[in-house]
């Protein structure tokens, strides 16, 4: 049984037409870019009640009554913009902002890569780690691209992500759904403070036809605990 949460398609339908206006008309000068679209969608989201629906009578019955409440949609509207100024103010320095370029979606026979997540230590004290990067590596030593800029590595390790850090790698292509193959990486951490850690572990992963851009719980390789001692 699949649900689905009808205000993820209000709520994208209705930054998606405000930016375009914007897109069109210049009026404000804040950027348009895909990315900002997407930040304003996760901040209007986590905002506001979920609204579920497991039938299509449901979905025409909620729909029918969100566009019939104006003063709902007033609050969303008042919501979106809000989201606007807090994205613009703090544009995400690792991304392009550059609205004619859209993030990749592979096409194709993939191998869809979960997301790999972990903690890091200090080896003599015990407390998350911070004020690291750890890269993921590819056997041969080369960075790892990831599934869009929104992932990165090297990933900074603050103090605020008590020593966790995520990957979630771009998928590769395969020649045949349904085979299997197995893939080496490296997770290394170079800081003249500290000795060098490597640590090398495989994923077997298996061909599909469809792209996996959703992120899950379920679909998350989680790496031992690894620590990180003075040099």
């Amino acid at each position: 049984m699949r649900v689905h949460n009808l205000m993820e398609d209000i709520v994208i339908e209705t930054v998606n037409d405000i930016f375009n206006a914007e897109e069109k008309d210049k009026q404000f000068g804040y950027c348009t870019c895909e990315q900002c679209r997407l930040d304003v969608v996760c901040f209007v989201l986590n905002r506001i009640p979920a609204e579920y629906i497991i039938s299509s009578r449901g979905a025409a019955h909620l729909e029918a009554n969100y566009i019939e409440n104006l003063q709902k949609n007033a609050d969303l509207v008042a919501m979106i913009n809000e989201g606007i100024k807090k994205v613009s103010q703090t544009l995400r320095p690792h991304f392009e902002h550059d609205n004619s370029k859209k993030i990749e979606v592979p096409e194709g026979i993939l191998y869809n890569f979960p997301t790999i997540v972990g903690r890091i230590f200090d080896g003599e004290t015990f407390e998350p780690m911070k004020d690291i990067e750890i890269k993921l590596l590819h056997d041969d030593g080369s960075l790892v691209e990831m599934i869009n800029p929104n992932w990165q590595n090297p990933y900074p390790v603050v103090e605020h992500t008590a020593g966790n850090f995520t990957f979630w790698p771009y998928p590769k292509q395969a020649r045949r759904e349904g085979t299997a193959k197995t893939f080496s990486f490296v997770l290394t951490v170079e800081d003249e403070r500290y000795e060098e850690l490597n640590h090398f572990f495989e994923l077997e992963i298996v061909s599909n036809k469809a792209f996996i851009d959703s992120y899950g719980l379920k679909r998350s390789y989680r790496v031992n605990d690894l620590y990180l001692f003075k040099a």
